[in-house]
This record gives structure tokens, sequence and C-alpha cells, in this order.
């Protein structure tokens, strides 16, 4: 009985530990994994079926019946319309397998942040906040139009 007991409770540490580390990754942006996507793919306007964005694209893969998807659509067109030169573009995963498979995309939602060449920059699985989109943007060099604003003001001769 004592034997049942402690593999029970090593089951559920492990259960635990796993659950939270998942938690832990869901929605946050990272390096595209080199196995998936080889060196950072170029993703281009035909492929995507619209144009991608002068700065950068936002590229979120959805499915019909995921409601996590809809929270990521508000995210990611409330980014792409405060900053200039960005792109939305939403993609239904299952009409469009070729790019899933070739992207490895292994769940709904997953958002692709896109150079302004197409390249893939970085990715989420999940739900992303809005200031870890924001964030991927800025390490493209692109920051919404009020923060360019801000740190224009910030950089005026007279200011501390």
């Amino acid at each position: 009985m004592t034997a049942g007991l402690i593999a029970l409770g090593a089951v559920l540490v492990i259960a635990a530990a796993t659950g939270l580390a998942w938690q832990r990754a869901n929605g946050r942006m990272r390096s595209p994994d080199a196995r998936a996507s080889g060196t950072g793919p170029l993703m281009t306007g035909a492929e995507l079926g619209k144009p991608l964005g002068q700065r950068a694209t936002l590229v979120q893969f959805s499915s019909a019946f995921c409601a996590p998807c809809r929270a990521t659509r508000l995210v990611l067109a409330e980014v792409a319309a405060m900053t200039d030169g960005v792109a939305h573009i939403e993609i239904d995963a299952e009409t469009h397998l070729d790019l899933v498979r070739r992207l490895g995309i292994r769940r709904t939602p997953t958002v692709l942040v896109l150079g302004p060449d197409g390249r893939i920059a970085q990715r989420a699985s999940g739900l992303p906040r809005k200031g870890d989109v924001i964030a991927a943007l800025g390490n493209l060099a692109v920051l919404p139009t009020d923060q360019i604003r801000k740190q224009d003001s910030d950089s005026t001769p007279g200011r501390a």
C-alpha cells in the first residue's frame, strides 16, 4: 500500500510540473524552431492571401471552434491598428494544411511575427499577451506609433 501511495504521489508531482511548464510556455513569444522552420523561412503575400505589412506582419493560424483564437484576433488587430505599417493576417489552419505542415503549426492559435522581408522572427502557440506582441515588434525595431511619439518627445533638447 505504501508503494502505491508513493507512486500516486510521484504521478501527481509529475503531472503538476508538466501542467505548470505548459502553462508558463503558453502564448510566449520565442524564436522560430529551426527543426520545424529551417532557418527562418520567408513567407510571401501570395501564399498568405494578403499583402505583407511594410514594417511587420502578424500571422495568426486559427480554427473554427477555437475560443482563444477569437481573443488572439482582438489582441493582434489592436496591436496592428496602433502600429503603422503592421498588417494582421488570419489564416484558417484547416484549409491551409500545406502551410501548417511546412511551418510546424501544432495547435491554434499560433502567431508568427514576420519581418518586413517576410522572414519569421518570432512565434507563439496559444493566446499571446499584448505586451509580448509589442515586444516582438520592438525586437524588429517596429514600435507602436504612440511609443515612437513618446520616444521622440523624450529625446527633444532640454528634457532630462
